[in-house]
This record gives C-alpha cells, structure tokens and sequence, in this order.
C-alpha cells in the first residue's frame, strides 16, 4: 500500500430535494472534472423556509482527492 497525498476542496451543493441529494449533486458536478476524489466531509449545512416548510437545502463539503504522481 502506498502513502497518499490529499488536496481538499470545498464544494456547496444545492437539491430541493434533500440534504443528501444535495451531496450527491455537489459530487456528481465535480465527478466531471475531477479525479481520483475519495472522501467528502459535511462543513455547513442551510435550509430555505418558506411558509413554515423547507423549500431548498445547501450543503457544504470538504472533498479530498488523491494527487497523482
């Protein structure tokens, strides 16, 4: 097993769907120019209300992804 070397980004998704959908948006947009990702971290996590019922979710990640030789 090799030692790795980590670069960390932070991405906000958004969903009106769910926090994890938010996630999952946030990493599948990335997933298009970004390789090697291998973990993801939840930094924020924020809400839209409107009249008393949630509307949007934002969700913060940092994301790691390995550097390439």
């Amino acid at each position: 097993m090799s030692d790795h070397i980590y670069k960390i980004m932070e991405l906000t998704g958004s969903s009106s769907v769910s926090m994890e959908n938010a996630v999952e948006n946030a990493i599948a947009r990335a997933a298009k120019t970004v390789q090697d990702m291998r973990w993801f971290e939840v930094v924020e996590t924020r809400g839209q209300i409107d009249q008393g019922t949630i509307k949007h979710w934002q969700v913060t990640i940092k994301v790691g992804f390995t550097l390439r030789e």
